[in-house]
């Protein structure tokens, strides 16, 4: 009796101590893959991120007071607008695809040929240009300097004083640094969990692993750290005339370098590439093992790329649509399509 008494308490805590160490193998965090979990949202200002909300859906920072930043970077559809190229003023086609919003402040610079260095330097150029919001900054700060509330909020966060279009994307920028999407369930594997995934999508990561997409599509966002030419191993006939990276530089070596684009959230940010030719992940997946490594994926090998890519959907955004301030009586007009 004495034997199995004492027993008894040791089996229960060898088994307990087992279960522990299984469990903390399993919570163990893969810290050796080439893409790391996304990092948490950065603590801003709450006043400036909510004047950036507010500025980043108000259509009358543009001529015809229709187009927003989220026209084009639409929050409900992945920080896209899913078509092959954006629609600006007098529905202009646009000639490259726009890229998704989301987790945008990880990327090394901004634009597809990086000509803007960050998000604050990203946010006036749609304004201004003549084939989107078709306004200028003048005219953006006139706008908003007509219309009361608006200066209350600048006034309340930047002080009493004229606004300055530095102001304007300052405070847009600070909103799309919140746009930060954690919680994938790829995110959930890589700190520990081995149930979120199922086989295919442990197999499809292993595939776009070990065939070398990790070299440019690593880090936190899976992309968005370097230029790369587009076309390695095979030409790619591109729909659009953007020459890349060269258009920055002059240098004939970036011609036809774009900036890698992140892979999160990338079932929701279609088409693809800069020229929105590719409709679906499968046509992507096919083109660039194509293009890129030399390697035809079969039929399998791609549904389970596809599959493991679907992993990378993390939380997306959740906020309270802003209540924008009135226009006055002296707010400008805007000038409708033609």
């Amino acid at each position: 009796m004495m034997k199995t008494m004492i027993w008894g308490p040791v089996m229960a805590a060898g088994v307990a101590l087992l279960t522990a160490v299984t469990v903390a193998q399993a919570a163990a965090p893969r810290t050796d893959e080439p893409i790391q979990p996304l990092p948490a949202v950065k603590a801003g200002n709450p006043a400036l991120v909510e004047l950036g909300k507010k500025l980043y859906f108000d259509p009358r920072l543009s001529k015809s007071g229709f187009i927003s930043c989220n026209s084009c970077h639409n929050l409900s559809m992945g920080g896209t607008d899913n078509l092959k190229t954006s629609i600006g003023h007098n529905w202009q086609k646009g000639p490259i695809n726009a890229p998704t919003v989301l987790n945008s402040s990880l990327n090394l610079a901004q634009f597809w040929d990086g000509r803007a260095a960050d998000l604050q330097a990203q946010a006036g150029g749609p304004i201004a240009n003549p084939g989107e919001m078709a306004f200028t900054h003048k005219l953006a700060v006139d706008v908003l300097e007509s219309i009361p509330g608006y200066v209350v909020d600048f006034g309340a966060v930047f002080g009493v004083g004229k606004i300055t279009i530095e102001e304007v994307t300052k405070a847009i920028a600070a909103f799309e640094e919140t746009l930060v999407t954690p919680n994938s369930r790829f995110d959930q594997w890589l700190q520990g969990n081995d149930k979120v995934l199922t086989a295919d999508e442990k197999a499809g990561y292993e595939l776009f692993r070990d065939s070398g997409c990790v070299a440019c599509h690593n880090g936190p966002a899976v992309g968005g750290n370097s230029f790369q030419k587009m076309g390695v191993v095979e030409p790619y006939k591109a729909s659009s005339p953007a020459e890349g990276r060269v258009a920055v530089t002059k240098d004939e070596a970036d011609r036809f370098n774009f900036k890698v684009p992140t892979l999160r959230n990338v079932e929701m940010t279609y088409p693809y590439f800069h020229d929105g030719e590719a409709a679906t992940l499968p046509e992507a997946v096919e083109t660039m093992g194509r293009i890129q490594l030399g390697r035809v994926f079969n039929k399998e090998e791609n549904a389970k790329i596809v599959a493991f890519l679907k992993t990378l959907t993390g939380d997306q955004p959740d906020f309270k649509l802003p209540i924008l301030p009135p226009s006055s009586d002296a707010t400008p007009r805007p000038t409708p399509f033609e």
